[in-house]
């Protein structure tokens, strides 16, 4: 029989959580009391958990089917929502799809129909059509941030995935701007709006870097090394300058992630494993970073290339000073350089030469054994514990995955960890254990 946890006290538990933010009580009342409700709340304010908690706990624990349909713009967001249900610990199934990912993985996940499925619109609206799944059940549809998914237009297939569910009795909309008219086609019903994006209590810094170089890549190290050795996410606009930022970047030996659409989705996950882990201090990344990935608190951000528009200018400041939280968006500018009107009346600091940035101390193990083969966090970390005779200090972030996990550890254990820990046997799986 399948053990529930529908409690919104021993969920938050099992989180880690305290208690609820206004925006997210508030947005269980209405998600209670209407049929249809919009969220607009800043980046990293709880909106996730805001549409979670009430989904599950209106969820049948006698059907299989399908009965909540979580629609996001990318890939990243998608996986993001899916590990956080798994936290969740509610017993409740939810799998991920998304462009990218093998549609045989798609057919081993939905063989058992999970009870939230969560993903982009594209790879939703294609499982529609070949009726991998009945719409019969899904009574709650989310689309989170719906302004990007319609900004990078997915409007067809949001249109066609709305057509397909007959039975839905909840809509929720969930946004982090409030620039984009919602489509005549989502059929809100009189929806209540909570509108918190004025409200939100960030401690955002943001500051001018003034460099004597007109040389934009010099000026970028002699910035980091200035901030200093903290975790930091490094906007640009084109992929092109991703590649110059992160050749020049591996020049000066200082280690990073990159992060942006053109990458493999292996190599995209990747980045933000180490990222996340502390392997990369920095991550190299267009604006498809600066909304719907799971990473850790960021100290800063900077925009070594502006973006073109307010709000994007917006967004990415929006994934530092998160949930309270301090952070700094440093805008990089030589002397006699202008910059947009949007911009004006930063606080300046000029760029002061310091000593280099020490690299991290952590490093990135990859092991061939994950969910499906039952493995859990508690095994991987007493593998390392027990045969790799290492303490709690010296093991940091795991994370499973479907096929595999990873592990940090602490770079100066590796070379005497691996033969320990190489071809051990993790539940009834042996694994290999690399460097990546």
């Amino acid at each position: 029989m399948l053990q529930t946890i529908k409690n919104q006290k021993s969920i938050l538990e099992k989180l880690g959580i305290k208690s609820l933010k206004p925006m997210q009580e508030e947005a269980i009342a209405a998600y209670n009391n209407k049929h249809d409700v919009v969220i607009l709340s800043p980046t990293g304010t709880g909106k996730t958990l805001a549409f979670l908690l009430p989904i599950i706990e209106n969820l049948d624990v006698a059907c299989n089917e399908i009965q909540a349909l979580i629609v996001v713009p990318s890939r990243e967001l998608a996986i993001q929502i899916e590990q956080v249900v798994r936290e969740m610990g509610t017993g409740y199934k939810a799998n991920a799809v998304y462009g990218g990912r093998a549609g045989s993985e798609d057919k081993i996940d939905l063989r058992h129909k999970p009870a939230i499925l969560i993903g982009t619109p594209g790879r939703i609206a294609d499982h529609l059509r070949k009726e991998s799944f009945s719409s019969e059940n899904i009574f709650a549809l989310v689309l989170d941030e719906f302004d990007k998914s319609l900004e990078i237009g997915f409007e067809t297939e949001m249109y066609e995935i709305l057509k397909a569910l007959p039975k839905l009795k909840k809509k929720i909309l969930t946004s982090a701007t409030q620039k984009v008219e919602i489509p005549s086609f989502v059929g809100l019903k009189n929806p209540t709006t909570l509108n918190y994006l004025s409200a939100s209590s960030t401690k955002l810094k943001i500051k001018t870097l003034q460099t004597n170089t007109e040389n934009k890549l010099d000026a970028l190290v002699e910035s980091l090394c200035h901030i200093g050795n903290k975790p930091g996410i490094i906007f640009c606009n084109f992929k092109d300058s991703i590649e110059d930022v992160s050749n020049y970047l591996n020049r000066k030996n200082i280690t990073h992630g990159c992060f942006y659409g053109g990458l493999e989705q292996h190599d995209r996950e990747l980045s933000l494993v180490k990222f996340r882990n502390g392997t990369y201090n920095l991550l190299v990344a267009t604006d498809l970073a600066a909304r719907g990935i799971d990473v850790p608190e960021i100290k800063f951000i900077l925009h070594y290339e502006l973006p073109p528009k307010p709000d994007e200018f917006t967004h990415r400041n929006g994934r530092t000073a998160r949930m309270n939280s301090d952070g700094t968006a440093y805008v990089l500018k030589w002397e006699g350089e202008r910059v947009p009107d949007f911009i004006s009346g930063n606080e300046i600091e000029k760029v002061q030469k310091t000593k280099a940035l020490s690299p991290s101390n952590w490093e990135t193990l990859y092991i061939t054994g994950g969910r499906r083969d039952k493995i859990s966090k508690g095994d991987i970390a007493g593998l390392f514990f027990k045969q790799g005779k290492l303490n709690k200090d010296q093991v940091g972030n795991i994370e499973l995955k479907q096929d595999c996990s990873y592990v940090a550890i602490k770079s100066s254990e590796v070379n005497r960890v691996l033969p320990l820990v190489n071809n051990s046997k993790l539940k009834t799986k042996k694994v290999r254990v690399s460097v990546i």
